[in-house]
């Protein structure tokens, strides 16, 4: 009898266990969204989200705590909780729940470029006609990989006491402690349980070829948050450069203000649940301004079933300031961080290039780019990897340098010519690693995307297709070919600059079409600045590219205009950024986008380049009221049931001022996607500039082609600060054409230029 009993008991034990492992096994971390914060008691709220776990638990107060992850209580409302997909439905039609969504990944979107802007000189300099000394009061909170708090961009030499209303803190973990923090480093903290949650492995040291470290603390081991944290505020390094290159000083764009990390990024990439904390505690800690240089893969979600979107509704809300990076991928469509509420920049060039000089045997000599500071002392015989294939790979396979597609016997001694695919994720560092172990001695890659340096291991460098085929046709020209590459020089006025950066995501919106993503560009095409020693060759200073290093040049402009202008709302902050910016490069021609050279459209740098000077007096800007969000929420489909729960507040959607289309938000660029005879929309203006006596500003319109644009009235004339005008711009199809035209808005008086870009795609007419 004894005998069965124990059976018994251990077959039930056996199917508990199996039970429980099920569940675990097939929980998954989800984000429960649950709109604006309608309580000010932190333990009310956490105490009401175990409450909803817990009756998808079986009622289990301890299940409901061993889910939980995050309670979102201070800039809006919601958790973070490991949950299988029968649960998380269940929770998504609770009354409260805006929305339920997996906690997804955001990828990482990863000095001479301020010279290039406009703001020449040491971080003391003062522009003419303003101040922007109280950028000792503005905050920049970073949602990033964190920061390493030894470099000198993060010095509070002379820098008065932290301001006052900071609330943040300075979180110890590891190898970082309260002491790391100052009066410029003001705040530090970190986020691990969305990321954990994911990646069962949890953090550890290991020993890989690149020497790489993880840190369970704010302190930064990829280097990107450092990076782009120095490009936005750092301090004036006297002697800043990249193993020789790009020697001199240099600072960020608002060196002054005050700097935040928020630590959520990590080698695998940043998790919705802990971006959503980030922004929790940034608003609550105080920031002016969060810079994002992160983003979701495309296509993008709806808004409130994204992780940033939703954190910065909240944070824009409440006057903050959010600036994020339009993404890599480079085609055309392929924008994200679309929210009309969000800063979202594009990537260019500026005007210095980092050249190696390329010696071909038959005397003609060539250029490509590179960041190798390695030489060869001699030429060497140059050969297509094609005819280097080893093993089972073929002629196709080796011309690409793949790992161990090279014949060891053929390739020793000489110069590889190798191709890249074209937005291909393969490592073209890793390439230079494989045709070193094969023998070579240096390496010529055939890319489209020619602009981007590389830190190659071997004397190698980057040419364009053209380039690679003069290359292949003197190779075949000859019995030994020979080549000799140069080590890289910084090159300043090479070329026409800015260009758009052939890898900077570009428009149309694919969420909201009549929202103009992105909204500006900045530099973001080799970039120096400071850098993680953690990694690999204990560097202080990196060059980086990718719309990642354009985020934090407007994250800088932003602290510098939230200095002079404290109390403008983000949409005025924006506006002022989109209106004065330029589509011509700095010799005055258009600018032009790589690889092809081909003339650029809003869809590549929406309103233009970035003019910090200007974007300080704007004379006028497009100011957005939450309001306006709200309606703009109605005009995409939004019904009162969510409007109420997102805002908290007793908003509906008749009681807004009524969108018939999104096109209809104040926004500084105007969007009509599907024209087809006429159409209007109405935007208003407010005075920003300090008139002493009236002042008067004139349209001036440059039509899309084959559209007509009348827009009345004709002059705005302004007698005060602040004082608001209407105008309304009436389209009409003349000559229907196939995809988007592109034109533009201009108000002007005597000082200023108020620049509003003009989209239109018409449609046929239904008759």
């Amino acid at each position: 009898m004894g005998s069965s009993h124990n059976i018994f008991l251990g077959l039930f034990l056996c199917v508990l266990l199996a039970h429980v492992t099920t569940i675990f096994t097939y929980a998954k971390v989800y984000v429960v969204y649950m709109g604006g914060n309608d309580s000010d008691d932190p333990d009310e709220i956490l105490m009401k989200n175990h409450q909803m776990l817990a009756s998808v638990h079986s009622g289990s107060i301890e299940g409901a705590q061993a889910s939980h992850l995050y309670s979102y209580k201070h800039g809006f409302r919601g958790f973070a909780a490991r949950l299988t997909d029968d649960q998380a439905l269940q929770i998504s039609k609770m009354p409260g729940v805006v929305s339920v969504f997996e906690n997804k990944r955001k990828s990482l979107h990863t000095t001479h470029s301020w010279d290039f802007i406009g703001l020449v000189g040491e971080e003391t300099m003062e522009i003419p006609g303003v101040s922007t000394k109280d950028q000792v009061n503005v905050i920049i909170g970073f949602i990033d990989t964190g920061i390493w708090p030894e470099s000198a961009s993060f010095s509070d030499t002379d820098m008065p006491p932290v301001p006052a209303g900071w609330k943040g803190k300075c979180q110890s973990g590891e190898a970082f402690n309260i002491t790391h923090c100052n009066r410029k480093l003001i705040g530090a903290r970190y986020y691990l349980s969305g990321y954990e949650a994911e990646k069962q492995d949890k953090l550890e040291y290991i020993d890989d070829p690149k020497n790489k470290r993880s840190y369970r603390s704010a302190r930064d081991s990829n280097g990107h948050g450092t990076h782009t944290a120095s490009t936005a505020a750092g301090r004036y390094v006297m002697d800043m450069n990249y193993k020789g290159l790009a020697q001199g000083g240099a600072r960020g764009g608002a060196p002054m203000a005050r700097v935040a990390v928020y630590k959520t990024c990590w080698d695998s990439g940043c998790y919705d649940a802990d971006i959503l904390a980030a922004f929790d505690d940034a608003v609550r800690d105080g920031v002016h301004i969060v810079s994002l240089s992160l983003g979701p893969d495309a296509p993008q979600g709806d808004y409130f079933s994204d992780s940033i979107s939703i954190g910065s509704f909240h944070a824009v809300s409440r006057g903050i300031t959010v600036v994020s990076s339009v993404g890599n991928q480079g085609t055309t469509g392929s924008a994200t961080n679309l929210a009309p509420w969000i800063i979202t920049v594009a990537a260019t060039s500026i005007d210095r290039e980092f050249i190696a000089n390329i010696q071909m045997g038959n005397g003609v000599n060539l250029k490509g780019e590179s960041l190798s500071v390695l030489n060869m002392t001699a030429p060497a015989r140059i050969i297509s990897a094609s005819i280097a294939n080893g093993g089972y790979f073929t002629p196709y396979q080796s011309s690409y340098c793949l790992e161990s597609s090279l014949n060891y016997t053929k390739t020793r001694g000489k110069v590889l010519l190798c191709r890249h695919a074209e937005r291909s994720s393969e490592s073209k560092v890793a390439k230079s690693q494989i045709v070193k172990a094969a023998g070579g001695v240096g390496m010529i890659l055939v890319d489209e995307d020619v602009d981007v340096a590389i830190p190659f291991v071997i004397p190698a460098a980057i040419v364009g297709r053209k380039v690679g085929k003069r290359i292949l046709s003197y190779i075949n020209s000859t019995r030994k070919p020979t080549s000799q590459i140069h080590s890289s020089e910084a090159v300043i006025g090479s070329q026409h600059a800015p260009r758009v950066a052939s890898f900077s995501s570009k428009g149309p919106n694919g969420l909201t079409p009549e929202i103009l993503k992105p909204d500006v560009a900045a530099p973001g095409l080799n970039i120096l600045a400071a850098w993680s020693p953690a990694i690999g060759q204990k560097m202080k200073y990196n060059i980086m590219s990718g719309t990642s290093m354009a985020c934090p040049h407007v994250t800088g402009i932003v602290a510098l205009i939230k200095a002079v202008n404290p109390s403008w709302s983000p949409s005025a902050v924006k506006s002022a950024i989109m209106t004065t910016a330029s589509i011509f490069d700095k010799s005055g021609k258009p600018m032009r986008v790589d690889p092809e050279g081909r003339r650029g459209n809003p869809f590549d740098y929406g309103s233009g380049f970035v003019d910090p000077t200007a974007a300080l007096d704007p004379g006028l800007v497009y100011d957005t009221t939450p309001a306006n969000y709200k309606a703009f929420l109605c005009s995409i489909g939004y019904d009162d049931k969510l409007l109420h729960l997102i805002t908290r507040d007793s908003s509906t959607c008749e009681t807004q001022t009524s969108f018939s289309t999104p096109s209809a938000l104040n926004y500084p660029s105007i969007v009509v996607p599907d024209l087809k005879s006429n159409f209007s929309v109405t935007r208003t203006l407010t005075c920003v500039g300090k008139p002493q006596k009236r002042t008067i500003y004139r349209a001036v319109v440059s039509p899309p082609r084959g559209v007509e644009v009348d827009v009345v009235p004709q002059r705005l004339v302004f007698d005060t600060y602040g004082q608001k005008m209407n105008f309304t711009a009436t389209f009409r199809s003349s000559a229907p054409s196939q995809g988007y035209v592109f034109g533009y808005l201009q108000w002007k008086n005597g000082k200023s230029r108020v620049t509003t870009p003009l989209v239109v795609r018409t449609a046929p007419s239904d008759v």
